[in-house]
């Protein structure tokens, strides 16, 4: 971790590793939490898997859904460990992502109360992140850190 360069967002979500992965990687539920609510999400392709595209919209009204992310999944480590970067789109293609490039890090650990969740998200310089900051990522990656609890938890409890 970097402070210049990183921004971080850390939680203990109440439920298994399991349970949270699932929450990433099941495109029905990753569509309930990724987007701050009261906005939408819909997934066109999440194949996480090194190399696979990781592709969705966003709507604030439920209709009209407008491109959110496109990206490459880097790194998979079943229940342990998720990478991606919007650096690279999820055709291979070099990119140049609005409104920053980013690449980051989900990593899952065992905690006593379940999951210990933690999001490194890097960036290619100073510049680079402070935008990120000023443009409301601790409230963004927050709230959506929070609805991927509440799926994770629910999914849970059934």
């Amino acid at each position: 971790m970097n402070p210049d360069l990183d921004l971080t967002v850390e939680r203990v979500i109440r439920a298994p590793r399991a349970a949270v992965w699932s929450a990433w990687t099941d495109p029905s539920r990753f569509e309930k939490w990724w987007v701050p609510a009261p906005a939408r999400c819909r997934v066109d392709r999440l194949d996480v898997r090194p190399g696979g595209g990781f592709v969705t919209r966003l709507s604030d009204d439920g209709v009209e859904f407008a491109p959110h992310m496109d990206a490459t999944f880097l790194v998979v480590e079943e229940f342990e460990r998720i990478v991606f970067t919007n650096a690279i789109d999820s055709a291979w293609r070099p990119a140049n992502p609005t409104p920053v490039a980013m690449t980051a890090e989900i990593t899952l650990n065992d905690h006593s109360d379940g999951t210990d969740y933690r999001v490194v998200v890097r960036h290619g310089d100073p510049a680079a992140r402070a935008r990120h900051e000023a443009l409301g990522f601790a409230d963004g990656w927050w709230s959506v850190t929070k609805q991927l609890a509440v799926v994770a938890e629910s999914e849970e409890s059934r």
